[in-house]
């Protein structure tokens, strides 16, 4: 089945609300997800904590777009269970390459610390996976992606699965009807993640030009 996926039917499963995984890194076979429940990011629901909304404003360190997309793959598949085999991590890529799969990532100093990855199609971001090395990374990378998302005019924010930290950010779990419906509206309507967006005090936004 693997042999078949390329770019396009990548990108053609997640219009039709369907992804893909693989059961460990070593395991060849990928295999297409389509749960009976989705997990979503309301964009006007993102819960920032105070002690999030503190440590957002000690914070020295730099959120950068696009900088480093295959350090934050390879950040996500760094864990002992991970789905995130060779022809994935290879497909993702390819995505990236064509400006339909982004990044974003935590720096503390020259060390990635942090970041998330997902795929766009119109105004629908499909967060694919996220990385922490620092505590609170993982939370802060997440509220930049939601205020970028929601600046560039995104509609949808899925998450596939909610996990209780997830749920603890305000991630909702919708039944499968109910996300086509929210799937259908996004991938339809324009948005633009590499637009300009606004960071929390003390976190510099920084953009490498994409290039072929």
């Amino acid at each position: 089945m693997s042999d078949a996926i390329t770019p396009e039917l990548l990108l053609h499963g997640y219009s039709v609300g369907i992804f893909p995984m693989a059961e460990h890194r070593d395991d060849p076979e990928i295999f297409w997800v389509d749960p009976r429940r989705r997990g979503v990011m309301p964009l006007d629901g993102f819960h920032i904590s105070r002690s999030l909304a503190r440590a957002m404003r000690r914070c020295d360190w730099k959120v950068t777009v696009d900088h480093d997309f295959e350090g934050v793959v390879d950040g996500c598949a760094d864990r002992a269970d991970t789905w995130i085999n060779p022809e994935i991590r290879c497909l993702y890529s390819a995505l990236h390459d064509r400006q339909q799969a982004h990044s974003l990532e935590l720096w503390e100093g020259s060390s990635l610390i942090g970041g998330v990855y997902g795929v766009t199609l119109g105004a629908a971001f499909f967060g694919e996976s996220m990385f922490s090395r620092r505590t609170n990374a993982s939370k802060i990378a997440l509220a930049c992606l939601v205020d970028r998302l929601r600046q560039g005019g995104f509609l949808l924010f899925d998450t596939q699965f909610l996990t209780d930290h997830l749920a603890s950010l305000g991630g909702i779990e919708i039944t499968r009807a109910a996300y086509h419906a929210l799937l259908e509206r996004a991938i339809a309507a324009p948005a633009s993640f590499l637009g300009p967006a606004v960071a929390g005090p003390q976190v510099v936004i920084q953009r490498r030009t994409h290039t072929s």
